[in-house]
């Protein structure tokens, strides 16, 4: 099989992107949080159900895995079984954008606080790309041979969307895969699209600390124990870990992302509670960094004098995700027969994502090996002016109220980078050669 094979079935059988777009806008305006993706996979099962999909598209369809996740599959003779994977959750974010379809929802999250959601992470992307990807591979399976796997997750944004799939079944619901394929949508230039092998994404782990002091009145300080004295004591204090005590050519990242403690200016309160996340790219930094932030909080704690103790609590943990050498020389060969190569096109060596993924979960759990790539979406044309002026850096990113994407050019890479994965694997390789890493 040559490559350049895969070039030509794109061109002919990818389908029309105008109804996707319109899926992308609707996703875009109608997002849910985490483990409350119910109109989403509703959205997804009634495209992958519908007559005009299912005439060009037999895909068996399986729903409500893991809570709201959607898995289909398409038998297509002998051959490996290839896994595609989009997440489909929102966040807690304004959004920013001004866009005529931006999100004006908002839900009651996990602590029963109601929020504004978006989908600043851009997994409505992710479902839209898949969901023309799996078209494009109907359309042209005369040329291929296998099974293809799909798989539409909830949760990701809470690190536990994957595993809660597959302890619910997952692949006693569809075929376990020889090989996983996963992608994101990033701030980079529409057009782009990136692979690395090894590892791929940070680790990341995150906490709920309580901090317990002795609450007062503001005009008798000296009969409290200040949490907020305690805190931003401990704050500034942790971020020595990062500076001080890892080596600076590993990568590490301490946040504090949230603190609340107390109602009112004249009451020193009672207790303070911070939310803490802790970012690696090795395990020998990541238990170096969670070590020293213990031993900084039980210090701190104790010089402030408090007399109970604190309680800390892990909340969400990614793992090190880590792309397979073999599985990511193959599609390297894929990519650089179908994108332009150099800065606006196909990159190999793409940097480690500091954000992290619970994709590699759907891999690690059964043992097969997996596949990571990243795309760009901005507007090509926004990137180049203000590259021009040395200035990427003020483009809204992931998680930003700011975030969108160029629609058309961004859904195209999507789309073939998914379809260019899949096929690496489903045209004319062998399922024993996928197995035994000789690919």
């Amino acid at each position: 099989m040559a490559p350049s094979i895969i070039a030509s079935i794109l061109d002919a059988h990818r389908p029309d992107l105008a109804p996707y777009e319109d899926i992308y806008k609707h996703l875009h305006a109608h997002p849910e949080l985490s483990f409350q993706e119910s109109h989403t996979a509703s959205k997804i099962l009634a495209h992958l159900t519908s007559s005009s999909f299912l005439a060009s598209s037999p895909y068996t369809v399986v729903p409500d895995i893991g809570g709201h996740g959607v898995g289909a599959y398409m038998h297509n003779g002998a051959g490996p079984t290839v896994l595609l994977r989009a997440d489909m959750d929102g966040l807690p974010v304004l959004e920013t954008t001004g866009l005529a379809y931006a999100s004006r929802v908002r839900m009651t999250d996990e602590d029963g606080v109601e929020k504004s959601v978006m989908h600043a992470c851009g997994h409505d992307m992710h479902v839209t790309a898949l969901l023309a990807a799996a078209d494009t591979l109907a359309r042209s399976r005369e040329f291929w041979r296998g099974t293809l796997v799909l798989v539409f997750q909830p949760a990701e944004e809470r690190a536990c969307g994957a595993r809660v799939m597959v302890d619910d079944g997952l692949y006693e619901k569809v075929p376990r895969p020889d090989v996983a394929i996963g992608a994101h949508v990033t701030p980079y230039r529409a057009g782009v699209i990136g692979t690395r092998r090894g590892v791929a994404a940070s680790a990341a782990d995150s906490f709920h600390l309580t901090l317990h002091g002795r609450q007062a009145h503001a005009s008798t300080p000296h009969a409290s124990i200040d949490p907020i004295i305690l805190s931003s004591s401990l704050i500034l204090r942790l971020q020595t870990i990062v500076s001080r005590e890892v080596n600076p050519s590993n990568f590490a990242v301490l946040t504090v992302g949230a603190i609340h403690a107390g109602d009112r200016e004249n009451i020193i309160p009672d207790s303070a509670s911070l939310r803490i996340n802790v970012r690696s790219q090795d395990l020998e930094t990541r238990e170096k960094v969670l070590s020293s932030m213990r031993r900084i909080i039980t210090a701190e704690c104790a010089a402030a004098g408090v007399e109970k103790d604190y309680v800390l609590t892990p909340t969400t943990n990614f793992p090190l995700l880590v792309n397979d050498e073999a599985v990511t020389a193959a599609i390297e060969d894929t990519f650089s027969s179908i994108f332009e190569l150099g800065k606006t096109g196909y990159n190999k060596h793409m940097p480690i994502m500091s954000m992290s993924e619970d994709f590699g979960i759907l891999a690690s759990s059964i043992g097969i090996p997996s596949c990571f790539f990243l795309y760009g979406g901005t507007e090509p044309e926004v990137w180049d002016e203000l590259a021009v002026q040395g200035r990427t850096g003020e483009i809204a990113g992931n998680h930003s109220g700011g975030f969108q994407v160029d629609i058309r050019k961004t859904l195209i890479t999507g789309v073939d980078g998914y379809v260019g994965a899949a096929l690496t694997f489903l045209m004319a390789r062998g399922k024993e050669n996928l197995v035994k890493g000789k690919i």
